[in-house]
């Protein structure tokens, strides 16, 4: 096992930036830093270097800039546009899968349209996060050739963009999504026969999020699934789906091997980074978080999945 160091191959990773209003039976936290694109990067950022794709309004804090620069986030890709910023605020009761919105305001999220710097062109890993699949296929025509690209999506997309999400999943090595979604693509209840349908569509792997019961993954020539950790106290699970996004494209760049193999060890540290985001509000938890305890709670996965064969 490799560990962990922040030196791979750089990833390119599109995706919101937002400030997030957020309520859980353990608390509350007005306008944290949040956005798909934040959460998978820094959670990639302790792999390898990020370069950040999003925009952000007049009214965004410096400090979160600073935030993510802590990490060695490069924020060149980062548009500080005219007007308010992304706004979300939700809450979630007992059941932390389900996230309840009280409010959106997309502000300069709405205009947004990725335009990549000419350095950021040759990446050659991409994650695009949850945004419009046409502004994915934006950014595929902007990249040179990249070793490997991830794209996530969510159902309002699969529902209302479906021509353009086929597309993308056309173009995309990688495709993640959770149960929901995959059922709702596929139009099956049968999560395998809704993998298989979706590798015919053109990537050579599905990841199928399950939240707090964890991870599988479906190539063409099998299948594996990752637990998740169990955690005695979840304070905020905002994000956990973008964080394990983010370790899962990072660990892929830091080895620089996009095999099976590979794939499998991403996506347990792809569990344990997110095993950590929840356990606070916002990403206040990674940011505090050390390679040492990322290394000894991958281990702790390796003990929770072992069994002897017979």
């Amino acid at each position: 096992m490799k560990a962990a160091g922040g030196s791979g191959e750089s990833v390119v990773i599109v995706g919101s930036v937002a400030l997030d209003t957020v309520a859980t039976p353990f608390g509350r936290a007005e306008s944290v830093l949040g956005g798909s694109a934040t959460y998978a990067a820094l959670a990639a950022s302790f792999f390898s270097p990020v370069r950040l794709v999003a925009v952000v309004g007049e009214d965004f804090p410096e400090a979160h800039l600073e935030a993510l620069r802590s990490r060695g986030v490069d924020l060149s890709g980062v548009e500080i546009a005219a007007g308010a910023t992304f706004r979300w605020e939700g809450y979630y009761e007992f059941d932390l899968n389900q996230a309840h919105t009280v409010s959106t305001e997309l502000n300069v999220f709405e205009r947004f349209r990725p335009k990549l710097p000419p350095a950021y062109r040759d990446t050659p890993y991409v994650f695009l996060a949850n945004i419009d699949p046409e502004l994915q296929l934006s950014v595929c025509s902007q990249v040179h050739a990249p070793r490997l690209t991830i794209c996530d999506t969510m159902n309002y997309w699969i529902a209302n963009k479906r021509p353009a999400l086929l597309e993308m999943l056309r173009r995309a090595e990688i495709v993640l999504m959770n149960d929901a979604e995959a059922r709702q693509l596929c139009e099956t209840p049968n999560l395998v026969m809704a993998a298989r349908q979706v590798l015919a569509m053109g990537p050579r792997a599905v990841i199928i999020k399950k939240g707090e019961h964890g991870a599988l993954l479906f190539t063409p020539e099998g299948h594996f699934s990752a637990p998740s950790y169990p955690l005695e106290r979840v304070r905020d699970p905002t994000g956990a789906g973008d964080t394990f996004a983010g370790a899962l494209i990072g660990y892929l760049a830091y080895t620089n091997d996009p095999s099976e193999d590979s794939l499998r060890q991403a996506i347990v540290y792809g569990s344990v980074m997110a095993s950590y985001n929840v356990e606070d509000f916002g990403p206040a938890r990674l940011l505090r978080l050390t390679h040492e305890e990322i290394i000894a709670r991958y281990r702790e996965f390796g003990e929770i999945a072992r069994f002897a064969a017979v």
